[in-house]
């Protein structure tokens, strides 16, 4: 039988909502914790997160809260989901009421800026758990929240983790795989929200699947060379959270990164676009971190440069799709190990 857990999730956008709903929904009481106490309030009133995934029913025994301390002192399993940016911040919080018991599983797919940490690196230094994990793959909230069926990964070092990842969010609709690779699966999931822009950007354009596959392809393959860079094993970028979370975020309107993109080939600008959106798309400030850590390590990844000069140094549409078409032809896997 499944063991029954506290699950703590930290973070009421459409993601952690949904991981909430799933984990409650699989028979364990479940926390969902929202900045505001208002939100908090408005979710445990209305059984619905209004705000962020409207529409959706949420189970009586998910309950919600504004305190840290609180779901900290309820958990045995934590599970993080907030914007790269404001992780470290939280985490830091966090750690003053977590005693290195629990086990945390982060979905957070980005990188932070000026450090180029990955966020399991980030909850290691600011709090005393240790055993931690990623969840990563093709996961668009909405479909999920609506129980359509998919898959994801749960990476970590102990399996612990594992086990509980997969106690709290597998079940007939939702499979959960395993895996070691923590480094693959973070740079997996940051990564792929940069070639999402792209992708985007073409739909936007009225290009066709002959674009978005060499897109695809090509931006697997840049996700490899960085993951492999940082440490990550290359097999990882074939499986739920390389190229899984790949497909799914550069095909779907329902991706963040991928509205982006598409607006931005309509001729709003970025500021416009960030603006409108509620939630983070995350590529956006991943594109940052990628460039600089690229330049220092001098890893050749022309799609992520050709984003960033669109994004942050003044680049225009017509010029980010002559970037993309002028990147050198040669043998398909330079800069890979077999």
């Amino acid at each position: 039988m499944t063991e029954s857990l506290n699950v703590g999730v930290i973070g009421a956008g459409s993601w952690g909502t949904t991981l909430a709903k799933i984990s409650a929904e699989n028979g364990h009481p479940t926390m969902l914790w929202a900045r505001r106490a208002e939100q908090a309030e408005r979710i445990a009133e209305e059984r619905c997160n209004v705000e962020y995934l409207p529409n959706v029913e949420l189970p009586i025994n998910l309950q919600t809260t504004s305190d840290l301390q609180q779901i900290a002192e309820f958990s045995d399993l934590l599970v993080l989901v907030v914007p790269s940016h404001g992780l470290r911040e939280i985490a830091r919080q966090l750690g003053e009421f977590v005693d290195g018991s629990q086990c945390l599983v982060h979905a957070t797919k980005g990188l932070e800026q000026k450090t180029h940490r990955r966020m399991s690196e980030v909850i290691r230094e600011e709090t005393c758990l240790r055993k931690i994990g990623i969840i990563a793959g093709p996961n668009l909230a909405r479909e999920l929240a609506q129980c359509g069926p998919a898959g994801t990964l749960v990476a970590s070092h102990y399996d612990e983790v594992f086990r509980k990842g997969h106690a709290a969010f597998g079940n007939h609709y939702f499979r959960v795989y395993w895996g070691h690779d923590v480094v693959g699966a973070e740079v997996g999931g940051a990564f792929k929200n940069v070639v999402a822009l792209a992708a985007g950007v073409l739909s936007g354009l009225g290009y066709g699947e002959n674009s978005r596959s060499l897109l695809m392809t090509r931006g697997l393959s840049e996700m490899a060379r960085l993951g492999t860079a940082m440490g990550g094993e290359l097999m990882t970028f074939g499986g739920m959270a390389g190229i899984g979370d790949l497909i799914a975020t550069c095909s779907s309107s329902l991706s963040r990164n991928f509205q982006v993109g598409a607006r931005l080939a309509n001729g709003d600008t970025l500021a416009q676009i960030q603006a409108d959106m509620k939630m983070v798309a995350e590529g956006v400030k991943t594109s940052l971190a990628v460039r600089e850590f690229a330049r220092q390590h001098r890893i050749e990844l022309p799609i992520a440069n050709a984003i960033h000069h669109l994004l942050h140094e003044g680049g225009s549409v017509p010029e980010l799709l002559s970037d993309l078409m002028a990147i050198p032809t040669g043998p398909e896997f330079a800069g890979l190990s077999r």
